[in-house]
């Protein structure tokens, strides 16, 4: 970390520069001498070979133990991000907050009467800062002291909260979301050189400085602009990040809306910036780029960038945070008794992104409001369905058709009343009460609500056909990449079952491969958003592995053939089959013979059979969540969580379900597979890595 100050502190200055001469690091790739991730430590001095010989410290600030690490597998850190982060736990927070780096070296800059908000309790809360804490046992050799922050709650009515509250605990540097902008020269940050001198006690609080602020300082705080309480009411509950919802006044004194889609310090700026994607196009606009350099990708005049601070939350979804709950109006109700589409793709950030909309959660619904949110929020595949029903207006089919599907694509928010009047016609108690597995759910979903026929048809060649509404992936781990991708699982586990497709199915709902919530078989898996499946269709003409001409023979022994691309399908015609098993290591192979249609030309092309992901269900912690493709362009994605806050308490509150843009998550998958799968999980998005490690069932449809 670097500051210039002035003259009158150069102390300071000479402070952090003697701060700078010491060799603390964290480990931000496993080492092979077997240091965890995050792990913190102080580098005595470096080989030859590039390797840093020192210590690391345990969780309380001890030295655990001494060894080398490879320079490459860490990172530089001050004296004093070391402290703060050394409080910090578990270990791979430490890292989430390294990566944040506008956000990390506002809090190692944080001063006496800054404003800050913390999540604490469940709640964001604006806090004032008092003191750094020195955490752990002073003067003993191979201890670092870990620092904390002493703070102090703000009221948003009455500036500063009663003294009679009780104490905060400590809080560490990753308790902190947001810092707001100091408006004050004369401030300095706290430091951790200076210690009250405890000899017993494990935490001192540290005053290296007096607050060189005015006797008001802490109403020019919370003044942040001209309505101070409306200021901390937005900070606490909104901070802008990529994805979210923003507004700024241009120039000409309009109001623009877009959506943030990058946030970073742009070439020949100093300070934070942020892209805006536009809801409408502006001729001083681009399509991403600023000065020189591409920063994200869209529509041409689209584009704006700005200082982030000029930036603040889209007024337009605000007020949906405080409005209580209404009962719709007779005129909606007669509009969702006529057939809604899903909302266009210009819409949906305006019509669907923001707090309280999606589908409200309540008592255990997150797996059915995550599946009913990825079928009908952006696929009409399943559309057609309601007009089978012979229900009567009070009928299970009626009501998600009414209550569930048209109001979230006309209003954009489904209230849980309407989920639970749905959950209660399942037809067994538990679905309203207990969680349950998203495939059991769709199966009733489909079978007795919907009454729709099985999806899929699946068959070998030795047996008839048997029907199922999803597909459960079944392979061995050895079978394919370390970081597969849907379709590599799928063929695989398609070939070693001997099974195919007997039609191509309308939508296919595939489950990967993993037991119960926890233990997943792969740690990543890639979703493909296309997804091929000429080679697992029964008697489809296919192509030579080899040539490409019209395919006579299949071999499931050839398939792990490390001589011809493991892992992927091999099927001949008659000239390469024969070539192929002529090798010593193949005679014993026993390919069978496909159906090859008549009088089929030879000259032309064959068709290939693509279906198109729209929707993925993640699971963490028996919590689920999904993320939707809302139309053609790579970047239309958004995700959805049902119960993504609370407000209340638990037996006066409600949740509050959350719908975010996520266009990070296009640009990710627009990557070749190869990019993909070697990509640096830690160093993505949070939701990115959401998608890549949590996924539990990927949702496609026919491109047709």
């Amino acid at each position: 970390m670097r500051r210039l100050l002035s003259s009158k502190h150069s102390s300071f200055t000479m402070e952090l520069i003697e701060e700078q001469q010491e060799r603390y690091f964290i480990v931000v790739r496993r080492s092979k001498k077997g240091l965890s991730r995050g792990t913190i430590g102080h580098g005595d001095a470096e080989t030859a070979a590039g390797d840093l010989t020192g210590m690391v410290y345990g969780g309380d600030g001890s030295a655990r133990s001494s060894g080398t690490v490879k320079k490459q597998d860490t990172y530089p850190l001050t004296r004093h991000q070391a402290q703060l982060l050394l409080f910090v736990s578990p270990a791979s927070r430490r890292l989430e907050l390294l990566c944040n780096v506008q956000l990390f070296n506002a809090i190692c800059a944080l001063a006496q009467d800054d404003l800050v908000v913390i999540k604490h309790k469940k709640e964001f809360q604006p806090c004032l800062v008092k003191n750094l804490i020195q955490i752990g046992k002073k003067d003993k050799p191979g201890v670092l002291q870990m620092l904390g922050f002493e703070l102090e709650l703000v009221d948003t009515e009455h500036d500063i909260l009663s003294k009679k509250t009780a104490p905060l605990p400590f809080f560490s540097a990753a308790d902190i979301v947001q810092v707001a902008p100091s408006h004050l020269n004369t401030r300095q940050p706290l430091r951790g050189g200076i210690d009250l001198g405890l000899k017993r006690k494990a935490v001192s609080r540290i005053k290296s400085m007096p607050a060189f602020k005015s006797r008001n300082a802490k109403k020019e705080s919370i003044l942040l602009n001209t309505n101070g309480s409306d200021s901390i009411q937005a900070l606490s509950h909104y901070s802008l990040e990529v994805g979210s919802m923003a507004e700024v006044i241009s120039l000409n004194g309009l109001t623009v809306y877009g959506v943030i889609r990058w946030i970073g310090v742009p070439e020949g700026k100093k300070n934070c910036w942020a892209g805006l994607e536009l809801d409408n196009e502006a001729t001083t606009c681009s399509d991403g780029t600023f000065g020189t350099k591409r920063y994200f990708t869209c529509e041409e005049n689209k584009a704006l960038f700005v200082p982030l601070n000029n930036c603040k939350p889209d007024s337009r979804f605000l007020n949906e945070i405080h409005k209580p709950l209404e009962p719709p109006s007779v005129a909606l109700l007669e509009d969702l008794n006529e057939d809604v589409p899903p909302v266009p793709e210009q819409d949906v950030l305006s019509h669907l992104v923001g707090r309280m909309r999606g589908i409200q959660g309540h008592f255990n619904s997150c797996y059915l409001d995550a599946t009913l949110f990825s079928l009908f929020t952006s696929s009409i595949a399943f559309n057609g369905m309601f007009n089978r029903s012979t229900d009567s207006e009070e009928g299970i089919s009626h009501i998600l058709r009414r209550d569930i599907v048209n109001r979230l694509r006309r209003s954009g928010f489904v209230p849980a009343e309407s989920v639970m009047k749905f959950r209660k016609q399942l037809g067994c108690k538990s679905f309203a009460t207990e969680e349950k597995d998203p495939e059991e759910f769709i199966t009733l979903l489909l079978k007795h609500v919907l009454r729709m026929e099985p999806l899929l048809k699946i068959r070998s060649h030795r047996d008839l056909p048997q029907n199922a509404y999803t597909h459960q992936i079944i392979v061995e781990k050895n079978q394919v990449r370390a970081v597969p991708s849907v379709e590599q699982l799928l063929e695989m586990s398609f070939v070693s079952s001997d099974l195919k497709f007997e039609e191509i199915p309308s939508c296919l709902i595939v489950q990967m491969p993993r037991f119960g919530k926890k233990f997943k078989m792969f740690p990543k898996i890639i979703p493909s958003t296309e997804l091929d499946i000429t080679d697992i269709l029964w008697q489809l003409p296919r192509e030579c592995f080899l040539c490409g001409h019209l395919a006579e023979y299949e071999c499931v022994q050839c398939l792990m053939d490390h001589k011809l691309q493991p892992g992927k399908i091999k099927q001949y015609c008659f000239t390469c089959n024969t070539q192929v098993h002529t090798h010593p290591s193949r005679k014993e192979h026993a390919p069978h013979k496909l159906t090859v249609p008549d009088h089929l030309p030879e000259d032309v092309p064959l068709q290939r059979h693509q279906m198109q992901l729209f929707a993925v269900l993640c699971i963490n912690t028996s919590h689920y969540v999904s993320f939707v493709k809302y139309g053609p362009n790579p970047q239309s994605w958004i995700f959805f969580d049902s119960m993504a806050d609370r407000c209340g308490d638990d037996n006066n509150g409600y949740n509050v379900p959350v719908v975010r843009s996520c266009p990070e998550v296009g640009d990710f998958l627009s990557q070749s597979e190869e990019e993909m799968s070697t990509a640096d999980v830690s160093q993505c998005s949070e939701l990115v890595r959401r998608l890549l490690c949590d996924s539990y069932m990927c949702l496609y449809q026919r491109t047709e």
